[in-house]
């Protein structure tokens, strides 16, 4: 009998399993997303391109004056030495992520994760017969081990993924530490992804790097980020990929033949986040995110078994349980059942058993009562 593909057989899941929409009366903490309403200004900008017939067919890699845009933006703020050229417009950043290990990787090729790492870059590795090699970061702040990191390298190796501000543990690297992270990629000519996705939340007395900004790092760095984060644009699903002449040359033909480009409309409405009357939107967001991490820091602080790094960066704590005596998923299903509340479990993320993960982009009122639920849950008898 015809059967799919052998490598999606036993493909696992990740955190999807969690991330369903729970009960009405469930507190759902688990979901990646800004609690806020895409900026107005954006929204108008999308309904008005529609209104003048922007439905057309355009350019592959994105819009020309989208993709200067967001060159000037990308060395502006972080120094990257972007141009029109060098820059792809993508159906969201996940789908950037997948067009750069599609277009840097054999089969076989080895790839780097610092583990705990966002789980869709497992799965995409395998989904491409890619062999994603797991390396743990330092146990007490989530940031990089980068002896344990070149000691996985082996002559297979193609690619190391760095992700800072990092998911699923909030960790925001030092410059010192991306430098390093750089200096193994140029000693072993390897390529560097570099996620760049919540590098406006950044919540650390040192501003965010990328590594492409750096002496030898634009020739290998590949940065891929996106609107979704930032500006509350999950659903819009606009991402961007920066690299090298040769990797955006092939990306493009990739791009082309797979999807043509992201929806006409909507790259007026991505350059309408770009304008400089939007960053109140972002700085109002920002200052919301700091609330709310302040309310998970003290709320964990008064749990029974629970501790926690501080967030640095993102909007995620990982929460260390391992002193419930729960393994994660029976932590989280626990939780789920009896405190109401929904968690992802950090076992389902290579190197994350004995975590949770909590989202605290969601409003106030939500983390506080799933908080409170969840230590009442814990109370000793």
């Amino acid at each position: 009998m015809v059967d799919i593909a052998e490598r999606f057989v036993d493909l696992p899941a990740g955190i999807k399993p969690f991330l369903a929409a729970p009960p009405d009366d469930v507190i759902r903490l688990t979901v990646g997303e800004p609690g806020f309403d895409t900026p107005k200004e954006i929204v108008d900008s999308a309904i008005k391109s529609l209104e003048q017939g922007n439905t057309k067919y355009t350019r592959s890699e994105g819009s020309l004056e989208l993709c200067t845009a967001s060159a000037k933006r990308l060395y502006e703020r972080y120094g990257i030495p972007a141009t029109p050229e060098s820059i792809i417009i993508t159906p969201g950043a996940k789908q950037g992520l997948l067009y750069t290990f599609m277009v840097t990787c054999e089969p076989g090729d080895e790839v780097i994760l610092l583990a705990p790492a966002w789980p869709s870059y497992d799965i995409q590795c395998r989904m491409l017969k890619l062999n994603p090699v797991h390396v743990s970061v330092k146990n007490d702040d989530f940031h990089p081990d980068l002896s344990a990191i070149e000691n996985a390298i082996t002559d297979k190796t193609k690619v190391l993924v760095i992700n800072s501000p990092n998911n699923p543990t909030g960790a925001v690297y030092t410059p010192e530490e991306i430098s390093g992270l750089l200096d193994i990629a140029i000693r072993h000519d390897l390529w560097l992804v570099s996620d760049e996705i919540y590098a406006r939340l950044n919540w650390t007395n040192w501003e965010h790097l990328s590594p492409s900004s750096l002496k030898g790092g634009a020739e290998r760095t590949i940065v891929v980020t996106g609107w979704s984060k930032s500006f509350a644009m999950t659903g819009w699903r606009i991402g961007l990929v920066c690299g090298p002449e040769k990797v955006m040359k092939a990306m493009g033909k990739l791009q082309a033949n797979a999807c043509s480009h992201i929806p006409s409309f909507l790259m007026d409405a991505a350059i309408a986040a770009l304008d400089s009357k939007i960053n109140d939107d972002v700085e109002f967001f920002k200052q919301e995110y700091l609330k709310r991490r302040k309310i998970l820091m003290e709320g964990i602080g008064l749990i029974n078994g629970l501790s926690m790094p501080e967030p640095e960066g993102a909007f995620y704590g990982f929460v260390d349980i391992s002193e419930t005596g729960m393994d994660s998923t029976t932590f989280a299903t626990r939780a789920l059942k009896e405190a109401k509340v929904q968690l992802i479990p950090g076992g389902l993320i290579d190197g994350g058993e004995g975590f949770v993960r909590i989202s605290y982009a969601c409003d106030e009122e939500s983390l506080k009562e799933g908080l409170a639920r969840i230590e009442e849950w814990l109370k000793p008898n």
